[in-house]
């Protein structure tokens, strides 16, 4: 019978409730069992696809074509598999669903209810993977937070789940702030909120606390006694210098046997040894690489945010890690060099540069002038999607005299369009179908023999994961490839160019697809792993050169 462990959260959004669950999924699956998870996403919207990233973080896309809530990329990287894009559950899907079923005559002349209808398909589609018996867990993260009016009928629904006989455990997720006046944990917030979660009828199992520190018995106690909970199913998730090492806080605590205890299960192996390994190995390195992401997701408001990029960052930090070294990550806002361009120099201080993708036109330029500096001055570079289309717009207009070359993505009408659309998206476009639309999911690349880019997979078949709807021009590879840029990867029929790179360069490399999304913290994502060595030998030549 599957197991299902429930995730909320309370007090603040942005508490780490994905890494959490992520967490939970790893410990238990580094004791033999079969883990899967799942995202519930309260908003109306279908998918993320149509979400801006500076509002809700980076878009993850799935190996058939899902665009969901970057949770999920968590939950593959600590899980190392692929999650099926079902395994994301939104409002919006629901409600369509159901007003689908109703048109349909499905209930039966019934007159369709949020209960018990909508908590119906709910349920269902949490039920799914354990229709396919493969696994022992299934971990359901709802997002938002207990006391938001569309995280209701959500609640609802998993408190049904254990009334109808499902073994499930439920985990809340709060925040014990420490206020700078008092430099005391307050754990109010946290007894508010179970209040909000027990009035929709359910208790929680475990309360986990994000705090700075970690939450000494005091508090724990606290909380115990006021959310009628046993002091020992109090789990502190206290502040770490890297996500993955929370694992270990709940290993630490006990955290696996406690919710095995629960369901009347037992440990069947143990293979933490060679994660702890991994760990010890990551804390203990002392030399660095500087990699600068040059994006124009960044700012909202007066705040900054890594959110846009956590993908990219996760899949630097993969391959620093695999050569034995600490990623420093530089964040640069292409905007910054389209308002002063002198500032372009302070590129020449990092190892390797990065340029990932995006959409519309706000910072394209920067992101151009990036590429050209990164070319001239032998920089090492990996461009991702439109760091690719971007890299072929910059070469046509600077190497190939192509002055007026463009993307009809920046450029309504360019004069010489070298990105263009997919035929497909055209009229996709011309009726304004935006919703799950775009050249979604994994697709297969066939690499040139003795390419750098078949060197770093080490095969000549790969497929990776995209989002897009511009490809090169056809019409302008001839020119391209006269004129030295070396198209690495194609689609199996040879129409869309996958992978370009540049031979008289230490290393310049760009895909379109986004090899960040199959990256995992023991297997880097090949391309990233380029570059962090090049990035490597250019601080060889400048130690030799001093």
């Amino acid at each position: 019978m599957v197991n299902y462990i429930i995730v909320t959260g309370g007090v603040v959004s942005g508490l780490g409730k994905g890494i959490t669950t992520a967490s939970v999924g790893k410990i238990l699956q580094l004791h033999g069992y079969k883990v899967t998870a799942i995202k519930i996403d309260p908003y109306i919207n279908c998918d993320a696809g149509t979400l801006r990233p500076t509002e809700h973080g980076e878009v993850w896309v799935t190996e058939d074509g899902g665009e969901i809530d970057q949770d999920l990329g968590h939950y593959e990287r600590f899980l190392d598999i692929n999650i099926p894009k079902c395994h994301n559950i939104t409002t919006g899907q629901v409600y369509g669903a159901v007003i689908e079923k109703e048109r349909n005559g499905k209930y039966l002349g019934k007159t369709v209810q949020p209960i018990p209808h909508v908590t119906d398909e709910i349920k269902r589609r949490i039920r799914k993977p354990s229709t396919e018996g493969k696994f022992d867990f299934v971990i359901v993260e709802i997002g938002g937070t207990v006391g938001d009016y569309e995280n209701v009928l959500f609640l609802e629904a998993v408190r049904q789940m254990k009334l109808e006989g499902d073994k499930v455990i439920y985990v809340h997720v709060t925040y014990v702030p420490v206020l700078d006046s008092l430099g005391e944990a307050k754990t109010k917030p946290t007894q508010h909120s179970v209040k909000r979660l027990r009035e929709t009828g359910i208790q929680p199992d475990f309360i986990v606390t994000r705090t700075k520190e970690p939450l000494d018995f005091v508090r724990r106690e606290k909380i115990a006694m006021f959310c009628n909970i046993h002091e020992e199913d109090v789990i502190s998730d206290s502040d770490v210098d890297n996500v993955y090492k929370v694992t270990l806080l709940f290993e630490e605590q006990n955290f696996c046997k406690k919710i095995l205890n629960k369901l009347n299960l037992r440990k069947d192996h143990n293979e933490l040894k060679k994660w702890k390994m991994f760990l010890k190995k990551i804390s203990n390195l002392e030399q660095s690489v500087k990699i600068g992401i040059v994006g124009k997701y960044f700012d909202i408001g007066t705040s900054q945010l890594s959110d846009s990029y956590i993908s990219v960052i996760e899949a630097v930090r993969h391959a620093a890690w695999n050569n034995n070294l600490k990623s420093e990550i530089r964040w640069i806002d292409s905007k910054t060099f389209e308002k002063n361009p002198r500032d372009l120099a302070l590129l020449e201080g990092i190892d390797g540069i990065i340029v990932p993708g995006g959409f519309g036109l706000s910072g394209i330029q920067g992101k151009i002038d990036t590429v050209k500096y990164a070319r001239e001055h032998n920089i090492p570079y990996l461009g991702l999607c439109l760091g690719m289309q971007l890299a072929v717009v910059e070469f046509a207009r600077n190497v190939c005299n192509i002055k007026e070359a463009n993307s009809r993505e920046i450029e309504k009408k360019p004069v010489e369009p070298v990105i263009d659309f997919i035929p497909e998206q055209a009229k996709i476009i011309f009726e304004s179908r935006y919703g799950a639309s775009m050249r979604l999911g994994s697709y297969p690349a066939i690499l040139k023999k003795g390419s750098v880019v078949q060197m770093l997979y080490g095969k000549t078949k790969v497929s990776e994961r995209h989002r897009h709807r511009y490809e090169v021009n056809p019409d302008y590879i001839s020119i391209l490839e006269k004129n030295g840029m070396v198209f690495s990867g194609k689609s199996p029929d040879g129409i869309l160019m996958e992978f370009l790179e540049l031979p008289n360069h230490p290393f310049f490399v760009a895909t379109q697809s986004h090899p960040e999304f199959k990256s995992r913290p023991m297997k880097p994502a090949p391309l990233f792993n380029g570059l962090i060595r090049a990035a490597i030998k250019k601080q060889e030549l400048i130690r030799c050169s001093v």
